[in-house]
């Protein structure tokens, strides 16, 4: 997650909402609503088949802007327009239009984040001087901004009455977030603490697994497999085993980025002809994986991975489009041509060949966790130069509403498909 530095914030927030987006609220009613209650939390059992949009709630003119991103969503906000334009994700007719595109594409919860510059955002001063340098006071400032965004969505849509469910990613990349600040504490907890309060606040919210709230600790994107060498993952889990009093209320588990290249944690090594699965004993759940089965480049081809959890596959990750192994252009990573190891957003006549890839593995593999990656990240390097070089769903200028019916077309095909696989069960 990139953090841009904060211009001076406008007028006090107030939308602007095309007319022409409020015709998406009423397509919450023609799609077929996600089977949660929204007064209670969702269930998780080994039937269920949940599916996740990855949101993002960064943007805000003290936050992340728009400005530098290919793509412009559609929804403006008032005191964005000193800053480029683009809206503040804190603005409540922002929030109650993207729940209403949420209910639309029939989905049951978003995984919502707050990942980097964990120890900047949580520890002490005198943590800051010692050990993160880069943590300025504008810098800081901007990052607690992002956490209170993302915080601020349990009261929101609380409110709201949606029956959509929340689960929180945190933040394990850095070495720091264990290390203990003056209160003995450490970022990884404090986080924790912090949606934990959230958690205990809005329980209609949650999405119970294994009989306790589920939480994900994000660990960035290269692991290390062997814990000889004491990896991060490995620390976090060590800490968390010898923490029970944390581990005892909720259920954690750990995302990675890109494990389609990272044959040290897949169960079989060796050239994938699918998808692929990750050793049990690492457990990976991914945020994003690359699907290429036709490039010829160093590491291809490229196919997800998944985890298994019993008899069934625990998780499986689909994206609008994934970047190759330098970035989405070659030789010049803003610009075309594409580097031939991407999957781009388009196929022929604007279909949505990627993500109908992989929806098609998703079919075949029947998870209980579903993600798709995602609904508005925007920003650079992860999203890239133009439609076909970024992976978000969310209605913009370069892509209108097609990703967002194209998705809502596909869960609709994956209900229908899981639904038949449970009644032969």
């Amino acid at each position: 997650m990139p953090f841009i530095e904060p211009a001076p914030r406008g007028r006090p927030v107030a939308s602007i909402l095309p007319l022409v987006l409020l015709t998406f609220t009423a397509m919450a009613a023609l799609a077929a609503s996600p089977p949660a209650d929204p007064n209670r939390p969702l269930i998780v059992g080994r039937h269920s088949h949940v599916v996740v949009i990855e949101y993002e709630a960064w943007f805000g003119p003290k936050a992340v802007t728009f400005q530098g991103t290919a793509a412009m969503p559609q929804l403006q906000s008032a005191d964005m327009i000193p800053v480029g334009g683009g809206y503040d994700s804190a603005d409540p007719a922002i929030i109650q239009q993207h729940v209403a595109w949420l209910e639309s594409m029939g989905l049951d919860a978003a995984q919502i984040e707050v990942t980097n510059n964990v120890a900047c955002i949580f520890n002490s001063e005198w943590f800051i001087k010692k050990f993160v340098h880069n943590c300025t006071p504008a810098f800081r400032a901007g990052n607690r901004q992002i956490r209170d965004n993302t915080g601020n969505l349990y009261p929101a849509w609380s409110a709201l009455g949606t029956p959509l469910k929340l689960i929180p990613l945190m933040g394990g990349i850095d070495q720091n977030v264990l290390y203990k600040d003056t209160d003995g504490k450490t970022a990884l907890e404090k986080e924790i603490a912090y949606f934990g309060a959230l958690m205990s606040r809005y329980p209609a919210l949650n999405v119970i697994y294994h009989g306790k709230p589920l939480m994900l600790i994000y660990l960035g994107a290269a692991q290390d497999p062997n814990p000889a060498d004491h990896p991060l993952w490995f620390k976090i889990r060590k800490f968390l085993k010898k923490h029970s009093e944390i581990s005892s209320q909720y259920t954690f588990r750990m995302s990675a980025g890109y494990l389609d290249s990272q044959p040290g944690v897949w169960a079989k090594p060796g050239t994938p002809t699918g998808p692929i699965e990750i050793n049990p004993k690492y457990g990976f759940w991914s945020v994003g994986d690359r699907l290429n089965p036709s490039c010829t480049e160093p590491l291809c081809p490229y196919y997800p991975s998944y985890n298994q959890a019993g008899s069934r596959v625990e998780n499986f990750t689909a994206s609008i489009a994934a970047s190759g192994q330098n970035g989405w252009g070659c030789p010049n990573p803003n610009s075309p041509p594409y580097c031939p190891d991407d999957a781009l957003r388009f196929g022929n006549n604007q279909s949505y060949a990627t993500l109908d890839s992989y929806m098609t593995y998703a079919g075949q593999l029947a998870p209980i966790f579903l993600f798709i990656d995602q609904f508005n990240e925007y920003v650079k390097p992860d999203e890239g130069f133009d439609a076909n070089t970024d992976d978000d769903v969310e209605p913009a200028n370069l892509w209108g509403s097609g990703a967002l019916d194209a998705v809502q077309q596909q869960i609709q095909l994956y209900r229908q498909r899981t639904g038949a696989a449970a009644a032969r069960r």
